[in-house]
C-alpha cells in the first residue's frame, strides 16, 4: 500500500508562485489543496468574493472617515492623530488624497497575503475599528 502513496516524478513546482504574476488573471486556484499549505499559508491566483466586498467596504469607510475629517476641522475640531494632523498641516483639504493612497496599498497588499493565518482576522478588525471610528465622528458631527 505505501507503495502508491509516494510519488514518483518530481514536484513540477520547485519554487513558490510569487504574489504578484500573470496567474491573478488566468489562474485557477483559490485555495490549498494540502493541509500543510493551509496551515502555513501562502499566495492563491483568484480571490474570494467576499473579501473584494470586504476591501470595498474598508476602503469605502477610509473615503467616509477622510469627509467626516473634513467636516470636524471645519466646524471647528481638531486630527487626534498627529500623522494625519501633520499630513492636513502640510497639504491642508488634499490630505485625503494621500490618505486613500496609502490605505489602498495597505489593503492591496493584505488582500495579496489573505491566506497567510492572522491577515484575515486583522482584515476584519481593521474594518470594525473603522465602523467605530465612522460612529464616532457622526456622533461629533451630530452633537457639537
Amino acid at each position: 500500500m505505501e507503495q502508491f502513496n509516494r510519488r514518483k516524478l518530481k514536484d513540477r513546482r520547485t519554487k513558490p508562485t510569487p504574489a504578484l504574476s500573470r496567474f491573478i488573471i488566468w489562474g485557477r486556484r483559490k485555495t490549498f489543496r494540502r493541509k500543510d499549505e493551509q496551515s502555513s499559508g501562502g499566495y492563491v491566483d483568484r480571490y474570494d468574493g467576499r473579501l473584494f466586498l470586504i476591501l470595498t467596504m474598508a476602503l469605502g469607510l477610509n473615503v467616509l472617515d477622510s469627509w467626516f475629517t473634513m467636516k470636524i476641522l471645519e466646524d471647528g475640531g481638531r486630527e487626534i492623530n498627529p500623522v494625519v494632523g501633520s499630513v492636513i498641516q502640510l497639504y491642508g483639504d488634499g490630505f485625503w488624497v494621500w490618505k486613500f493612497a496609502i490605505v489602498s496599498v495597505c489593503l492591496i497588499l493584505l488582500c495579496l497575503h489573505t491566506k497567510f493565518r492572522l491577515v484575515r482576522p486583522a482584515i476584519l478588525s481593521i474594518s470594525a475599528i473603522n465602523i467605530i471610528v465612522i460612529l464616532y465622528q457622526i456622533f461629533l458631527i451630530i452633537y457639537r
